[in-house]
């Protein structure tokens, strides 16, 4: 199988981590999504990163989905817990997770693809808003693995990347106010040497 997806993508990187838990061998592709002649169109209509190309089936995307295939492709209970309230409790923390992520983005892409002086601040305001909201909840009450065979589940896996992806495009700033959380991070990175692996220089 192979995964099209871009080193600095917090959703790759993911997939990536995801993968490793699973015991499931992926082929990373480079995926350029402003490239309109990119195959990556043809196998997302959305564009986006990342995607999972099986043989013979229909790509899969996004990175919750993929997350989803790949631990039953693992035999189930890998990473994501089969049933109950623990399922809901990581589907959960990966949602809030993958907010953060969402959040953070748009806040590159409005610096990224917009000249300065039609640049939004109230739009970058809002968004810088959801990834405080999100690092105080998370501050208050770090996830833990609860249900599955792994080391780490989705929602770990989720905001490990989500504080990977604020390291690496925002100086790490946010380590100054969740103590917890810089705890929380450097013992998910002791037991999942995945995360080490797919860090992106910064």
């Amino acid at each position: 199988m192979q995964l099209r997806s871009s080193p600095p993508s917090p959703f790759g990187r993911k997939v990536k981590i995801g993968a490793v838990l699973c015991g499931v061998h992926l082929d990373i592709v480079p995926a350029d999504t402003n490239n309109p002649d990119d195959s990556l169109r043809g196998q997302n209509p959305l564009g986006k990163i990342p995607v999972l190309l099986r043989e013979g089936a229909v790509p899969l995307y996004d990175s919750r989905v993929i997350l989803e295939f790949l631990d039953a492709e693992a035999g189930g209970g890998r990473i994501l817990p089969t049933a109950g309230e623990p399922r809901f409790i990581v589907l959960g923390t990966q949602a809030l997770a993958d907010g953060i992520m969402d959040a953070a983005l748009l806040q590159i892409y409005e610096a990224r693809y917009r000249p300065e002086e039609i640049r939004s601040e109230k739009w970058l305001d809002m968004q810088a808003g959801k990834v405080a909201r999100g690092l105080k909840a998370f501050e208050a009450a770090p996830p833990a693995t609860a249900g599955v065979s792994a080391v780490a589940d989705t929602g770990e896996i989720a905001l490990a990347c989500a504080l990977g992806y604020l390291d690496l495009r925002f100086a790490g700033v946010w380590r100054e106010d969740h103590p917890a959380l810089v705890e929380w991070l450097d013992g998910f990175a002791a037991r999942v040497p995945a995360y080490e692996a797919t860090r992106v220089p910064g």
